[in-house]
């Protein structure tokens, strides 16, 4: 059965500690499955390859506040029982490995396992160079930064070098919750979508996580990524398709809206995936506090 989630309250001014504990208390309550962050930490007016990778495309005005992902993962686990916590997705130049696999297996420890993490390689050069990382290698440093989280949330001792990372023979604890499935570690899902990174979702991957793709064309994908991991002897990805009541400002783009949420969920529960993600961030139409409170009812007949 296909689950429905939402990106909680992160962007914007009009976000606060109790808009935010609010909201997904009551979405929780409403059965929504799943709460969603995702991963920026500065505004950059005019970013040198364009917002998005779109040449001359400027960032949206939300982006001049965000709430930072992994202390909204931690808060939303002592805010909620039930529903799954992800991130869709983190930007794996804006962190480094060991670190990160510990304070995920934390987050995932004080959720009870209910934590799924979404990676991917980002567009903004601006922010790889404020990490100190290098924009133009986050592909393969993605390959190599995987195989280090998974080590870290292994049997320990941990140890790995590698051209991107070396880290010495240690242990990295806590350990991420055991999952029902036996999985030693949270879901991996893949937020990557140029011909490299869907090479990369088929081999390394635990499902694929596309933003703002129709739901017949995500479909598709699947499909093709799929047939390559049947070779492999992989099972079938899961798919977390993360799709907009309002998509960024993008001239000549049409806006979706509820009615055309609720097209693309039907696509969606159609096709078996797993999660349809809704961001609401960007909506035009969440212009106070209050606004954001109102939108897990505005958008309960999704669940019917």
């Amino acid at each position: 059965m296909t689950g429905v989630g939402l990106c909680v309250p992160q962007l914007g001014f009009h976000v606060t500690a109790e808009v935010i504990r609010t909201f997904a208390q009551r979405a929780e309550s409403l059965g929504f499955s799943s709460l969603w962050v995702q991963d920026h930490f500065m505004y950059v007016a005019h970013p040198e390859n364009g917002y998005g990778n779109f040449p001359g495309a400027v960032p949206p005005p939300e982006y001049a506040s965000v709430w930072q992902p992994l202390e909204l993962l931690a808060a939303l686990s002592a805010w909620t029982t039930t529903v799954t916590l992800g991130a869709s997705v983190l930007v794996a130049g804006n962190h480094w490995p060991v670190q990160l696999a510990a304070r995920l297996a934390t987050i995932d420890q004080l959720a009870g396992g209910r934590l799924v993490v979404g990676l991917g390689a980002g567009w903004s050069k601006e922010e790889h160079t404020a990490v100190g990382t290098d924009f133009h290698q986050r592909g393969s440093r993605m390959e190599e930064f995987i195989s280090v989280l998974q080590s870290c949330w292994g049997a320990d001792p941990v140890r790995h070098r590698g051209p991107f990372f070396e880290v010495p023979e240690c242990s990295v604890n806590p350990k991420p919750v055991q999952r029902a499935d036996g999985s030693a570690r949270p879901p991996l899902i893949s937020g990557l979508w140029s011909p490299a990174g869907l090479d990369r979702t088929v081999r390394r991957f635990d499902g694929w996580n596309p933003a703002g793709l129709p739901a017949a064309a995500v479909a598709d994908t699947v499909a093709a990524m799929d047939l390559r991991r049947q070779v492999l002897g992989m099972p079938p990805l899961s798919v977390w398709h993360r799709t907009f009541v309002s998509f960024p400002a993008r001239p000549g783009r049409a806006q979706p809206g509820i009615d055309g949420l609720r097209a693309d969920l039907e696509v969606a529960r159609a096709k078996g995936f797993r999660e349809v993600i809704v961001e609401c961030n960007f909506w035009e139409e969440i212009d106070s506090p209050a606004a954001w409170l109102a939108v897990p009812d505005r958008l309960s007949p999704l669940l019917g």
